[in-house]
């Protein structure tokens, strides 16, 4: 019963902030349904189409979703969980929530730019410049991260006589199984995103034939599977992200982000189905304690560990980017602003709650190490609900979720190096060039758009190639603290056209602090690690990043706070004029 009175209550208080709090916020800053939006504006076809509200919905969800909801609270769960439920639910309405809706709202009052351009409009260009490197840095952690996930659930494993299975296998491995849906996902999205755009199909009848399609594909790579080893699946995810990223959005990233979301929203539901009939039953444990103790680890602090660790279930900084990025570009009317760029993310930690229940019926088991990853955990979990681990029902919908969370990484990623695309180019353009049609010499160069996607695709996967753990470690804290400098840059812009803007100090504050404080610790541990001899090239590239970030992030709080300063004199003058 305890479950079912989490999920209950979360669901109560999200839903309320969303009512209350994200209407509020709509009326300050002045949402406008009559005023015409970026994707409406500037279309072009390739990266400006507008899209139905729910398209965009799911596009914009399955891509902030990836498989933090669902690592982040499993992993935070050994501070227990009334910590982890008070941060995914304050975290989601007055800090999550608040970033991503003020960054989609943002930018589509600047031509659906990122964040960058929302800076340099109010604190100058060389607050923007050291922004888009900034991003760019983490861009390259979650590409790197997402690649070596995403490989790592479709790879297959050499036999004793160390060679591995190339193509299509009859009773494939739980591996094999996903990367054959996952093909399969991608050729469903484009015929989705052709018969929606090209052929004038209405929504309602292309997403019945969507869904039944998701089924068929389901069914079929569940007997069939496609092998390959570790190091031609990163080949093989590089050169799709890097197609990906270049092709109009309508073909595949919305189709492909729409489907996904319907995977989604049935792993919510699932999960919720199994709470509800395992309280009445009796036949689920909720084994996690409320709260266990300051530092459960060593040097693992609740401050700042747990607002690092929960990352997308509470707030994520990689949502401004999608925000800004894409989701912005493609949004036909304001009006659907809160319950895409607001909504999305209390869905999100709506989902972060059921990641926490689910873990806390194996709770034990996750402890002793019995799973490789939290996603396993949570898998194992929802589908314990239904029957035991040698039923036919567990194992089907372990295999489900399983596919889910890694259809999540793989939407995460194609979305993320579109991201950096938009990035790269910026960094190189000056002030009047829109295109790298307009810049010249090498600037023109640097500034296409496949020499920003190839550059930052082969960094990724060389990165991703390497050890996830050493990556993962500086993923967290980096994501946050764009979270961070997200909420600076609204905040900056919102008082520099006379919007409230007070809504975003405590939240800037605080993540800005907790993420700076994770930083200089990672610094510290790994200085004291090189000066013992005992660090590997690992502890050099998380010192390396980590300094770089931190040196970063402190110049733009610096431009930030004298934006702060230079607009609240303005304000005295005007009161006393």
């Amino acid at each position: 019963m305890t479950a079912l009175l989490i999920v209950l209550a979360a669901i109560v208080l999200l839903f309320t902030g969303y009512v209350f709090y994200g209407s509020w916020l709509a009326k300050q800053w002045g949402i406008d349904p009559t005023k015409k939006t970026p994707a409406i504006e500037k279309e072009d076809g390739v990266d400006y189409v507008a899209a139905k509200p729910a398209v965009l919905m799911g596009h914009h969800f399955s891509s902030i979703a990836g498989a933090g909801p669902i690592n982040g609270p499993i992993q935070a769960s050994i501070f227990g969980w009334v910590p982890v439920f008070l941060w995914c639910i304050i975290g989601g309405i007055f800090f999550g929530g608040l970033q991503d809706f003020g960054s989609l709202f943002a930018s589509i009052r600047h031509d659906g730019k990122s964040v960058g351009e929302i800076i340099e409009d109010s604190m100058g260009s060389r607050a923007k410049k050291l922004f888009i490197i900034f991003a760019l840095l983490v861009l390259i952690l979650v590409i790197a991260s997402f690649v070596n996930i995403v490989a790592g659930t479709f790879l297959t494993v050499a036999d004793e006589a160390g060679k591995t299975a190339f193509g299509f296998v009859t009773n494939p491995t739980g591996n094999q199984s996903t990367a054959m849906i996952s093909l399969l996902f991608i050729v469903l999205a484009v015929i989705y995103g052709y018969v929606t755009n090209r052929m004038g199909v209405k929504t309602l009848p292309a997403t019945i034939g969507g869904i039944i399609g998701i089924v068929l594909i389901t069914v079929l790579g569940l007997n069939v599977g496609f092998a390959m080893n570790r190091i031609a699946w990163i080949v093989f995810v590089g050169v799709y992200i890097a197609v990906a990223s270049l092709v109009p959005v309508w073909i595949l990233l919305q189709p492909r982000d729409y489907l996904s979301s319907f995977l989604l929203y049935a792993m919510i539901g699932l999960a919720f189905i199994g709470v509800v009939a395992g309280a009445f039953t009796g036949t689920v444990a909720f084994d996690i304690p409320a709260f266990t103790s300051w530092e459960p680890k060593a040097g693992q602090t609740l401050f700042p560990m747990l607002f690092i660790t929960v990352a997308c279930g509470a707030c994520s900084g990689f949502h401004s980017l999608i925000a800004t990025g894409t989701s912005s570009k493609q949004l036909a009317n304001e009006k659907d602003a809160k319950a895409i760029g607001y909504g999305s993310m209390l869905i999100e930690s709506a989902l972060g709650i059921i990641a926490l229940v689910a873990v806390g019926a194996v709770y034990q088991k996750y402890l002793n190490g019995e799973f490789g990853s939290p996603a396993a955990a949570f898998a194992a979990g929802i589908a314990s609900m239904f029957g035991t681990e040698t039923s036919k029902a567990y194992g089907t919908i372990y295999a489900l979720l399983t596919l889910s969370v890694s259809v999540f990484a793989l939407t995460s990623l194609d979305t993320g190096t579109r991201l950096s695309r938009f990035m790269f180019s910026e960094l190189f353009l000056k002030e009047g060039e829109a295109t790298y049609k307009d810049a010249k010499g090498a600037r023109k160069v640097l500034a296409h758009p496949l020499f920003g996607t190839v550059s930052m695709v082969l960094i990724g996967c060389i990165l991703g190639g390497l050890s996830l753990s050493q990556i993962w470690g500086l993923f967290g804290a980096a994501n946050q603290l764009l979270a961070g400098i997200a909420l600076m840059a609204v905040a900056a812009w919102l008082g520099e056209v006379g919007k409230n803007n007070k809504m975003f100090y405590f939240p800037m504050v605080f993540m800005l602090a907790a993420t700076l404080t994770s930083l200089v610790i990672t610094v510290i541990n790994k200085c004291k690690a090189i000066g013992a001899g005992t660090a590997a090239w690992g502890d050099w590239f998380q010192l390396f990043f980590a300094a770089a970030m931190a040196v970063l992030a402190i110049f733009l709080v610096v431009e930030g706070a004298q934006t702060f300063a230079k607009q609240m004199k303005e304000k005295k003058a005007k009161k006393a004029a």
